[in-house]
Parts: structure tokens; C-alpha cells; sequence
């Protein structure tokens, strides 16, 4: 991306849980960024393979959250944002959405990349947790050699320790050396595998790790935001809640604006 592009925001609910859901988040996802003249696409997993106990929730079913994300789309007219985890689910994926979000913990698997590029959807791969910022410049060749049109990176936290993440700033330079860079502004904020194998978060700090990435010149956020996500099947911890995200992405659509300005100035 270049200068002077205003913010891009990936947004919606973790999972498709139902079409109610899922379709009360785009509307206010699109109304909110239509308003601050946004581009955005939004987020939703049709299914979550990588789920910590066999009784998590895992989806709706394959056929009945991708029929849900295609008519979100037709309704709207927006840009979808889904995950794949094997290759052989690309194609069918790339039916209807027009980014495929390749997991952190998956991206290192050429097969999958590869397949993902060979659709011609823009492919996102998010950093692993496990990752350095550099290295992720393999991820990317592996799909610009394979026939993709556009790549983007994702920042999503690393490890730190146990049942723990932290951002390392340092990062975002670097990848943004390598393509468009997003910052993961909820799952950055997990604390995976608390008691019981659950998943917890502290939301409260996502509106200080989104300034900071902001500050540091990303070119686009990722938020997974929900109605009520006490209520959330996936993640609920870590999300943030609909009725905070207008107020977010106002915030963050300025200070963008703002370091774009002051940087074109020197």
C-alpha cells in the first residue's frame, strides 16, 4: 500500500455462529466505516480447526457458514475475510471470499500457501506466534512465486512464556518491508490455555496496543467484535464488543490520518 491510503479494517465475529450474528456485525462494521470512508472487508471463520479441547466449538458446518458469509456478501455487497486450513478447502473458500486468511500456526505449510495464491484471492497470512517479523519473508515468496496477486501480513502476538503473548513493536518495520501489515488487535491480546484448556484475554488493553500499531505506521487493523461476546461461541474473551467499535475505529481512523500527514512533512 501507499501513502495516503486511510485505514484498512478486517472485522466481524470470530465464527460464523448463526446468520443473525454474523449479519448485525457486517451492518455495523459497514455503517461504521462507510461513515469514515474506510475500505474494510469483513472477518468471520466459516470453520475453527485449531480449537484447544475436541468439545470447543468448531462451526455450524461447512456448507451452512460459507452459505451464511455468501449471503452477507450478496446483501451488502462487502468483501469477505476467511480462514483455510488444509489445501484442498482453497477453491471452495475462494468461492466466496475474496481474502483467505491463512492461520498463524499453519504458515509455514507450503501446501497450504500455495493453493491459497493459486486461487487469485488475495491471501493474508498472519505471523506466527513462533515467528520472527523477518522470516515471514518466506511465507510471502511462497505465495507471489505460486501465482498469487496480492499478499498481506498479519501481526498477531508472540509467545511469551506460557498461556501468554506479547507484541514486539520492533516487528511491524520490518514486515511492512515485506507487504501490507495488519495488527491483530484481539488475538494479540489472548492468553491462551488458561485453566481447563480456555482460552482467556484482556480486551481492556486493546484499545492501547491499536494506538501504538496505529502509531507505528500498519496499514490496516484486524478486529474480531461481536454483539455480545459473553455470549460468544469462540474467543468471546478477547473481543471486542460491537457497541466500542465505531468509537475505536474513529479513534484509530485519525491517528492514521494524523502520522500519514506528519510523515509526508518529514
Amino acid at each position: 500500500m501507499t501513502t495516503h491510503q486511510p485505514l484498512h479494517v478486517l472485522a466481524g465475529p470470530c465464527a460464523v455462529e448463526n446468520l443473525d450474528v454474523t449479519m448485525t456485525t457486517a451492518v455495523e462494521v459497514k455503517r461504521v466505516c462507510d461513515s469514515l470512508g474506510l475500505p474494510f472487508h469483513i472477518k468471520a471463520s466459516y470453520r475453527k480447526a485449531n480449537r484447544s479441547r475436541l468439545d470447543s466449538f468448531s462451526g455450524i458446518g461447512d456448507d451452512a457458514a460459507l452459505e451464511v458469509l455468501g449471503e452477507v456478501k450478496q446483501r451488502l455487497g462487502v468483501g469477505i475475510v476467511t480462514d483455510i486450513h488444509l489445501p484442498e478447502e482453497a477453491e471452495r473458500a475462494a468461492r466466496v471470499a475474496d481474502v483467505l486468511q491463512i492461520p498463524a500456526f499453519l504458515c509455514r505449510q507450503t501446501d497450504l500457501l500455495v493453493a491459497a495464491a493459486q486461487t487469485g484471492a488475495i491471501v493474508n497470512i498472519k505471523k506466527g506466534q513462533f515467528m520472527s517479523a523477518e522470516s515471514m519473508k518466506f511465507a510471502v515468496d511462497k505465495v507471489l512465486s505460486s501465482g498469487g496477486k496480492e499478499v498481506w501480513l498479519t501481526e498477531r502476538g508472540t509467545t511469551f512464556g506460557y498461556g501468554d503473548l506479547v507484541v514486539d513493536m520492533r516487528g511491524l518495520p520490518a514486515m511492512r518491508q515485506l507487504a501490507p501489515t495488519f495488527m491483530d488487535l484481539t488475538h494479540s491480546v489472548q492468553q491462551p490455555n488458561q485453566g481447563e484448556g480456555v482460552t482467556g484475554g484482556k480486551p481492556e488493553l486493546i484499545a492501547t496496543l491499536a494506538r501504538a500499531a496505529v502509531a507505528a505506521g500498519v496499514e490496516g487493523v484486524f478486529i474480531e467484535t461481536h454483539p455480545d461476546p459473553s455470549r460468544a461461541l469462540s474467543d468471546g474473551a478477547n473481543m471486542l464488543p460491537l457497541a466500542k467499535f465505531e468509537s475505536l475505529i474513529s479513534t484509530l481512523a485519525d491517528l492514521h490520518r494524523w502520522r500519514q500527514q506528519h510523515a509526508a512533512h518529514g
